[in-house]
This record gives structure tokens, C-alpha cells and sequence, in this order.
């Protein structure tokens, strides 16, 4: 199965790191956090991934050309040029890097991925977020209903502290998950190629008509995530899961 990773946004809110680079290359623990994506599908062997690309492409594009280099042993031939690579790499990806648009929509840019991805059941996630989702529960419970569409959802921690107050006292200060306010998109879809009908164009965003059209039909369904989840949207966010990497307790760190 085919993993798409839409890998293409201005990353606005990260700008002191995204204006030299996109964002999912902001590095957590001295790797890309697209890097951390792609080991979370690959520890469960899916090793096929589609990169949709856009700002700052050609930063990706050259991470994943020097990749094996980087990761391996090499002697060079100062008289000839001549690199000889003495171990491979690991890494078992087949990796394909697309570029689709400077300013086109997160549902143009699955759109123009249809060509890659065939007439098959293909995952989707964003470039920016992390999670120890179980990918076989995930893919079971998308074939066990048989609707175009799987969501998962997740319940992230509340972005600021958690007040209780009585009498303008404060009871409780707290910092916890926001099961009160309900969930959320956490991406990490599991999608049929019918749902490339939903999505007219570059302007179409997929959070908007495309996913409300899929509800409306009857066609999106919700895998409840209950573990770790967490987006890096801000600054704030990237500490956070830089701090669980240089602690040891990164949850998502389910590979070897």
C-alpha cells in the first residue's frame, strides 16, 4: 500500500524555521520530522511513499538524493571522483518526489498525486505530525466498513493549561488532555482512489469540500486514536517533541 505525504505548505507559523526550509524538514533530535514520519509507516512495512511537494521542494528533494550517502561508510577517489558506498543502508524505501504547485491546496495537491497512486487503496498524512498510531488496527478497521474514507482522530493535548476556578479561586491548574473539547483530524488517512472525484482542483482544500462532501455521504469514517498524537504547527510544538526525543520518551519512536 502506497503512502502519500503531503510535504508542499508555507509552514507560517514556524517561520523562524521555515523561511530556509519547509517545514516537514525542521528537524527533531537531528533529523527532518518527515524522516520520523516515513519510519512510523515504514516499522509497520509500508516502504512506498509519494511526497507531494511545493515550498522549498528542492530541500527535500536533495535530502532524499544524499540520503544513503549520509548514512553510510564511504571512500572517495580523490584522483578519479569516484564514490564507492562500503555498507547500505537500512532504509527499504522507494521513494517518489512530486511537485505539485508553489500555492496549490491540500486537495490539489492529493489530486495530482492520482497518477502515481493508481486504482488501490493508498494512506495520506501531512508532513507535520507524529503519533504511535497502530497502522494494521488502522487499515483493519478502514476494511471492515468499506466507505471511501478513514480519519483518524485524536484527542491532543490542551494547547494551554487547564484552569479550574471557583469563586475566583483557582482549584486546579493543569496541563491535560482536551477531552472536553472532543476530537480532532489527526490525519494518518486510509483512503479508496473514489475519492479523487470529491476534489475538483489546486484551489480545492481537502479539509473543506472535500472531507464535508465525504461526511454528507456517508463515506467518512473516524478511527478513534486514544494514545500520542501531536502536530508541530508552532515553535512551541517543536520544543515539545524535541524534548520528548533528548528524554528518551518520544512515543512515536516505535522502530528500532
Amino acid at each position: 500500500m502506497k503512502v502519500a505525504i503531503l510535504a508542499g505548505g508555507f509552514g507560517t507559523r514556524l517561520a523562524e524555521e521555515t523561511e530556509i526550509k519547509p517545514k516537514p524538514m525542521v528537524e527533531i533530535g537531528g533529523k527532518p520530522i518527515l524522516w520520523h514520519i516515513m519510519n512510523i509507516y515504514s516499522h509497520y512495512g509500508f516502504n512506498d511513499f509519494i511526497i507531494a511537494l511545493g515550498y522549498k521542494g528542492e530541500f527535500i528533494k536533495k535530502y532524499m538524493v544524499d540520503y544513503c550517502s549520509l548514512s553510510s561508510d564511504l571512500t572517495v577517489d580523490m584522483k578519479n571522483g569516484e564514490v564507492k558506498q562500503n555498507q547500505r543502508t537500512k532504509t527499504d524505501w522507494t521513494v517518489r518526489l512530486i511537485d505539485t504547485g508553489l500555492k496549490t491546496q491540500t486537495g490539489g495537491r492529493i489530486k495530482r498525486l492520482a497518477p502515481y497512486i493508481g486504482d488501490e487503496t493508498f494512506m495520506l498524512t501531512w508532513g507535520d505530525g507524529v503519533c504511535n498510531i497502530d497502522l494494521f488496527a488502522l487499515i483493519d478497521f478502514h476494511k471492515s466498513h468499506g466507505k471511501l474514507a478513514t480519519m483518524t482522530a485524536v484527542r491532543p493535548p490542551a494547547r494551554y493549561g487547564h484552569i479550574d476556578i471557583e469563586n475566583k479561586i483557582v482549584k486546579e491548574f493543569s496541563e491535560k488532555p482536551q477531552t472536553g473539547e472532543g476530537w480532532i483530524n489527526g490525519a494518518f488517512f486510509v483512503l479508496e482512489p473514489e475519492i479523487f472525484d470529491y476534489i475538483n482542483g489546486d484551489e480545492t482544500v481537502w479539509e473543506k469540500e472535500p472531507l464535508e462532501k465525504l461526511s454528507r455521504d456517508r463515506q467518512l469514517m473516524a478511527y478513534q486514536h486514544q494514545s500520542f498524537w501531536q502536530c508541530m504547527d508552532t515553535l512551541r510544538e517543536k520544543y515539545i517533541l524535541e524534548d520528548l526525543w533528548q528524554t528518551g520518551n518520544a512515543p512515536w519512536k516505535i522502530w528500532e
